[in-house]
């Protein structure tokens, strides 16, 4: 979902034959290389090429997670590398040129997080050992995380 809202907004701000540049860790669970190129493809950004992060001309940036757990970790200024999930050896960047072709495109397919009918029916992961009004608190925490995360406004 994340990068297909994003490079759906994109498309208001890059011209036509404007680059874009993606850089994942390839360990991310959430920011999976197939999303970020299918989320590229849906919106008409062209996937030009992939190359490791470290090849990569800009490859000393600061980075950041790019969500709220910036507010209390920032990166470490002598060697960029405070971030326990973002190890720069294992991060590709992915390059992207933007080629609209005119056609209209539909609404973007956000795949909605299950209910909270749903997670309060769950018997396994973190619902495996829990029952009665823990279940429901967890079941009601985690729906709320989707529902926050969906709208966007875990960023920032």
């Amino acid at each position: 979902n994340l990068m297909r809202l994003f490079f759906r907004s994109l498309r208001t701000y890059v011209k036509p034959g404007g680059f874009v540049k993606v850089a994942s860790n390839c360990g991310a669970v959430g920011v999976r290389f197939s999303y970020i190129i299918g989320g590229a493809l849906e919106n008409e950004f062209l996937h030009i090429e992939t190359v490791p992060f470290l090849e990569w001309h800009l490859h000393r940036y600061g980075r950041s997670y790019g969500d709220k757990r910036d507010i209390y970790k920032r990166p470490d200024a002598s060697n960029n590398q405070s971030y326990n999930a973002q190890a720069a050896d294992r991060d590709m960047v992915y390059c992207f040129c933007y080629a609209p072709t005119g056609a209209k495109l539909g609404p973007q397919q956000v795949r909605l997080p299950p209910n909270l009918k749903t997670l309060n029916a769950c018997t396994d992961g973190p619902f495996k050992s829990v029952q009665g009004k823990a279940k429901e608190t967890l079941a009601q925490q985690l729906h709320n995380r989707f529902v926050t995360e969906i709208s966007g406004t875990h960023v920032g």
